[in-house]
C-alpha cells in the first residue's frame, strides 16, 4: 500500500488509498475544492492550478468524464506519496496547500441536479410489508422484478450539520373523517448510500456502465415522517413525508477508491430482464453505522442489498430519462437480517411497539426536538486498511408555528 508524508495519514481511514473530495472555505474566503487526506485538506485550485477547482462545486470537474477522474486521481496520489521518486520536491510544493481540518467549513460539495430514491433493501421492504400489510405478501408483486424508486427534491437535499425543521402535514384521522395537521410525531430516519452522476447522457438515450457516469458515492440520511407519509402516498407514493429534508455527506468518495469492497452482489430470484443484468461485481462489502446521540443503534451491512447500483442506474435511465452532472440517486434504507442492522427507527422500534433504551434512561421510538443522528461508513481498502466515507449528521429542531 503506498504511503504518504502527510502526518497521521497513514494511520487513519482517510489514506492515499482514498481522497474524497469536498468544498471548503475558510474566514474571508470563497468556497473552492479540496481533497482529503487523514485530517487535513488539499486546496486542489492552489496545488494543481486548475481553476475549475475554485468554481465553489464539484459538477465542473464531474463533467469531465471517467479519464479526467483518473488521471487527476492520480495527480494528487503522487503529490501526496512519500513514494514517489520526487516525493521531496511534491511536499515543499504541496505542504503550504494543506489546511488542518479543524480550520475550515466544509460546504454542499455538488450543486443538485435530480434526485432519485430507491428501495433497494429485501429486508427494509419485508419489514415495512410486514408492519402494514400483515394479512398479505409483505413484497408486492414488482419488487423483484425491478429497483422501485420515486423522484425527489433536489431543492431540499442539505450538507452534513445542517439542522432538521420537524416538519408539519397532515395525518391521518384520529377521530371521523378529518386529518389531523400538525408537526410529525413519527420523524425518522433512512440510513442509505448515495450515488452522484458526473458523466451525462442525452435525452432519450440509456445509461451505460456504472463507471463511465457515477463519480462517487456519499453516505445519505432521508428524513421520513413516517406519520404524513402514511396518509398521503395512496395512491401515488411518497411526498410531503418524504421531501422536507434529505442530507449528504460533505465528502465525495471516488468509485475508484471502493474497487477492494466490490462483491458480486446478492442471489436474484428470479432472474431480471435483460436490461438489468449484472455485467460486473457492482455490490459493494460497505457497512454503515448509526448514533443517536452519541450511542450506537445499528450496523447496516450494504453487501445484502437485493438490487445493486448498477441496475438502479439502467432502471432509471432504460425510458430515455436523461443524467445530468451533479444528478444523486439513494439506495433506499440500507437493511440487514439481524436487529441490530436495521436502518431505520420505524423498524428498530417496530413502529413504536418496542422503544430503544439509551444509556441515560431515556427512551425512543422515534425522533424528539434535540435528538441528534450521525451516519458513517466503511468499506475494505487495500493490504487490509479500511477506507472511511464522510460522515453524516443532522440535528432536529422543533417546528415552526
Amino acid at each position: 500500500m503506498t504511503t504518504s508524508w502527510v502526518p497521521g495519514a497513514d494511520a487513519s481511514a482517510y489514506t492515499v488509498a482514498n481522497l474524497p473530495y469536498g468544498v471548503f472555505s475558510r474566514p474571508g474566503e470563497r468556497p473552492r475544492a479540496c481533497a482529503r487526506i487523514g485530517d487535513h485538506v488539499l486546496d486542489l485550485a492552489a496545488v494543481l492550478h486548475d481553476e475549475e477547482f475554485a468554481a465553489g462545486t464539484l459538477n465542473g470537474f464531474m463533467a469531465r468524464g471517467r479519464t479526467a477522474w483518473r488521471d487527476t486521481r492520480r495527480r494528487i496520489q503522487r503529490l501526496l506519496s512519500a513514494e514517489a521518486k520526487e516525493a521531496s520536491a511534491n511536499r515543499a510544493a504541496t505542504e503550504p496547500h494543506l489546511i488542518p481540518l479543524h480550520q475550515v467549513r466544509l460546504h454542499m460539495p455538488i450543486e443538485i441536479g435530480d434526485y432519485v430514491d430507491f428501495y433497494c433493501s429485501l429486508e427494509h421492504a419485508t419489514n415495512l410489508g410486514q408492519m402494514f400489510r400483515p394479512d398479505e405478501n409483505p413484497l408486492k408483486p414488482n419488487w423483484r422484478h425491478l429497483p422501485v424508486g420515486y423522484h425527489g427534491r433536489s431543492g431540499t437535499v442539505v450538507v452534513s450539520g445542517t439542522p432538521i425543521t420537524r416538519p408539519r402535514g397532515q395525518r391521518a384521522p384520529v377521530h371521523g373523517d378529518v386529518p389531523v395537521f400538525g408537526p410529525s410525531v413519527k420523524l425518522d430516519i433512512e440510513a442509505e448510500l448515495g450515488f452522484v452522476v458526473g458523466t451525462p447522457t442525452r435525452f432519450g438515450e440509456s445509461a451505460g456502465d456504472l463507471a463511465d457516469h457515477v463519480f462517487g458515492v456519499t453516505v445519505v440520511n432521508d428524513w421520513s415522517a413516517r406519520d404524513i407519509q402514511a396518509w398521503e402516498y395512496v395512491p401515488l407514493g411518497p411526498f410531503l413525508g418524504k421531501s422536507f429534508a434529505t442530507s449528504i455527506s460533505a465528502w465525495i468518495t471516488p468509485l475508484e477508491a471502493l474497487e477492494h469492497a466490490r462483491v458480486l452482489g446478492r442471489a436474484q430470484d428470479p432472474e431480471p430482464l435483460s436490461y438489468l443484468a449484472r455485467r460486473e461485481p457492482w455490490g459493494l462489502d460497505l457497512t454503515l453505522d448509526v448514533e443517536l446521540n452519541g450511542e450506537p443503534i445499528s450496523s447496516p451491512p450494504y453487501k445484502e442489498m437485493y438490487w445493486t447500483p448498477d441496475q438502479m442506474l439502467a432502471h432509471m435511465t432504460v425510458n430515455g430519462a436523461c443524467l445530468r452532472t451533479g444528478d444523486l440517486f439513494a439506495s433506499g434504507t440500507v437493511s440487514g437480517a439481524e436487529p441490530g442492522q436495521r436502518g431505520s427507527l420505524i423498524e428498530i422500534s417496530w413502529n413504536g411497539t418496542e422503544t430503544i433504551k439509551l444509556s441515560d434512561g431515556q427512551t425512543r421510538a422515534f425522533l424528539e426536538d434535540g435528538d441528534t443522528v450521525r451516519i458513517t461508513a466503511t468499506a475494505p481498502g487495500p493490504g487490509g486498511t479500511s477506507i472511511a466515507l464522510g460522515e453524516v449528521t443532522g440535528t432536529i429542531l422543533p417546528s415552526r408555528d
